[in-house]
């Protein structure tokens, strides 16, 4: 499969604001893809719509091969889409581990009847689910604070269990929403590495982020928004050259400036 998630001709709009105003989108599987802008550029937006949070005004979004535009987010989590938030949001009075195993919930087969009756195939499957969670933690570094409140955990540390529980179902997409936010450079480092791991493990990421260093080192492709529409799209090398990117960010006369004095 060449696209793992494409949308087409993407729009919403508020009242007289145009969000995302007709992006379109390729994301091939095995990469890393981010979406950069400036604040307002419809990024976040972008990914409401994607996970199901939003609803689109026009335009059609396919994943997997299936039409989800109208989908509900359980049935984007079923066929293989995580997500983690700007802001982070874990169970700080719940421990390490049971936060992770919250992500598997919904693949999490058996009924009350099965938890009264202490079913042998329920106690398979919660020691199948553990198990899963302890790998998810090993691939994020965090296993040996499985036991801890997460509330108890560094600032970075909650970064990273948040991003092991939308990997626990084992998804084929991950959207990451600023996951350097707040991050020192030794943290950002440290995700970076993590980002890869998470590829090199087969799941493909979609990213939105701030930090244009750590996007530019890691990212396979870029898709530039502003003003909700998609100007720009290519490697992180051709996305540093390109005036339109610079103008976005920079303002016209500055971009104008750095033109002349580049020649």
């Amino acid at each position: 499969m060449s696209v793992l998630l494409e949308l087409a001709g993407l729009t919403r709009r508020y009242a007289g604001l145009v969000a995302v105003d007709s992006v379109d989108l390729a994301v091939a599987p095995g990469t890393i893809h981010a979406i950069i802008g400036p604040n307002g550029a419809g990024k976040t937006t972008l990914f409401n719509l994607i996970s199901g949070l939003v609803t689109p005004s026009e335009g059609q979004i396919s994943f997997l091969g299936h039409s989800i535009t109208a989908a509900p987010t359980f049935r984007r989590a079923a066929l293989g889409m995580g997500r983690t938030f700007q802001n982070i949001r874990i169970f700080g009075g719940m421990t390490v581990l049971e936060n992770v195993l919250t992500g598997l919930a919904p693949s999490f087969k058996g009924g009350i009847g099965a938890v009264v009756a202490g079913l042998p195939a329920l106690r398979r499957a919660e020691r199948a689910a553990i198990a899963r969670a302890l790998d998810v933690l090993d691939l994020v570094g965090l296993r040996a604070q499985s036991d801890a409140p997460a509330a108890s955990l560094p600032y970075g540390d909650q970064r990273r269990l948040e991003i092991a529980r939308a990997l626990a179902s084992s998804p084929r997409l991950v959207l990451l929403d600023e996951p350097a936010a707040g991050m020192n450079p030794a943290e950002t480092a440290a995700l970076a590495l993590l980002v890869r791991k998470i590829r090199g493990s087969g799941t493909t990421v979609l990213l939105v982020e701030h930090d244009m260093s750590f996007v530019m080192d890691l990212s396979d492709r870029v898709t530039v928004l502003n003003f909700g529409r998609r100007i720009f799209e290519g490697s992180p090398a051709e996305v540093r050259r390109e005036p339109r990117v610079i103008e976005a960010y920079l303002g016209p006369k500055v971009a104008a400036r750095l033109a002349v004095v580049a020649q």
